[in-house]
């Protein structure tokens, strides 16, 4: 079976990575959601994907060099006109506090590839340890270092390779790094490459995954999860196809 992970909530209706858009997630019956983790200035993990707040809130600046207090003004939902009110960025803790009495699984994506955030990590782990939800979490990361680091301190939570472009020796490499699941771009997956990793025991989630033909390739390849930012529609699509 397929799951369907909202990606950053449910990112195509909803303003992502807030409160909203995993509420949003939940009540169309997707199995999981998606979001991405920094640091503020004063170390706590948040819920934003890019490394500043310009696209995505009424603020500006880097996530990285504004304190807690003052990255919870800006308005998450500043760009959809007025239809959600005010949507704060969220913390971590505040999601994985709501998402626990859920069934939801949750991907956690590591925003670290840009900016080397101290101990992001170790943060990220503890919080999830704190709401006792290991067998629900997945951490993935274009940072495969930090995948890696993961897997060493959390061995009991799986960790995911992202990836754009296809790996060399795939299977050679995701054994030395000891993960669980690749997270690839939907376009490079195949029908071959899905059943390889079946036989593997490797999970395979591709992204984003929007569109009912793709995702209808993808159902067909059975493949692990899609992340899609349309889980309600992408739910949709999973029962028309045979």
């Amino acid at each position: 079976m397929t799951y369907i992970f909202a990606h950053r909530g449910a990112a195509g209706t909803h303003p992502e990575n807030t409160m909203a858009a995993f509420e949003e997630a939940l009540k169309a019956g997707a199995d999981g959601i998606e979001l991405d983790v920094q640091l503020t200035k004063d170390g706590e993990p948040v819920v934003i994907h890019d490394e500043t707040v310009d696209r995505t809130t009424d603020g500006s600046g880097w996530v990285k060099d504004i304190l807690y207090r003052e990255l919870r003004k800006f308005n998450a939902a500043a760009k959809w006109d007025g239809r959600y009110g005010h949507c704060p960025i969220p913390h971590l803790e505040e999601v994985l506090a709501w998402l626990a009495p859920t069934r939801l699984l949750v991907n956690i994506e590591l925003k670290n590839s840009l900016v080397a955030y101290e101990r992001l990590e170790q943060k990220v782990i503890a919080v999830v340890r704190r709401y006792g939800l290991e067998n629900r979490t997945i951490f993935s990361s274009f940072n495969h270092n930090s995948m890696r680091l993961c897997r060493q301190l959390a061995p009991e939570i799986e960790t995911a390779l992202l990836y754009m472009e296809p790996l060399y020796d795939q299977w050679t490499y995701v054994q030395a790094m000891n993960a669980g699941g690749v997270h690839p771009y939907h376009r490079t997956v195949t029908a071959d490459f899905a059943a390889d990793a079946r036989r593997r025991g490797v999970a395979v989630r591709p992204f984003t995954v929007n569109k009912p033909k793709t995702a209808k390739t993808m159902f067909a390849y059975k493949v692990d999860a899609i992340f899609t930012d349309y889980p309600r529609q992408a739910k949709e699509w999973k029962e028309k196809t045979p």
